[in-house]
């Protein structure tokens, strides 16, 4: 049986810390090639979305990958680099959803830590007044 809380997961974590460990190229250009291989195995949206966050972390841009696609047309076809289009494209609005959501739950905390502080400045305002 296999061990950990998440043991497919934290397997491809390590497999992916072996893969960066043993290669000289630069974050970019590994995420790009992986971005090939990616559509070259017609992988699932669950593939590209380990990867886009690295990606945009690394500076890779929507015109790096696109100009991969375009490169990679030519050996693994056209259905599978319109596959990964949707795909990447898919991914990409997770990320952004997670982004908004993160984004949203940091300024409703800021919100209430201003509530917070104002009722306690009036509380301490209120008893100097005592």
């Amino acid at each position: 049986m296999a061990t950990g809380s998440a043991p497919v997961l934290e397997a491809l974590a390590d497999i992916n810390a072996v893969s960066l460990a043993r290669t000289e190229l630069d974050a970019t250009t590994l995420l790009l090639v992986r971005f090939a291989a990616l559509a070259a195995v017609d992988a699932p949206p669950a593939s590209y979305l380990m990867h886009v966050g690295p990606a945009l972390e690394s500076g890779v841009t929507v015109d790096d990958v696109q100009d991969v696609l375009v490169a990679v047309a030519p050996i693994v076809g056209a259905p599978r680099v319109l596959s990964a289009a949707t795909k990447i494209t898919e991914a990409l609005g997770v990320v952004v959803a997670v982004l908004e959501a993160e984004a949203d739950a940091e300024v409703e905390a800021e919100a209430e830590a201003e509530v917070e502080a104002e009722a306690e400045a009036d509380a301490a305002a209120a008893g100097s007044d005592s």
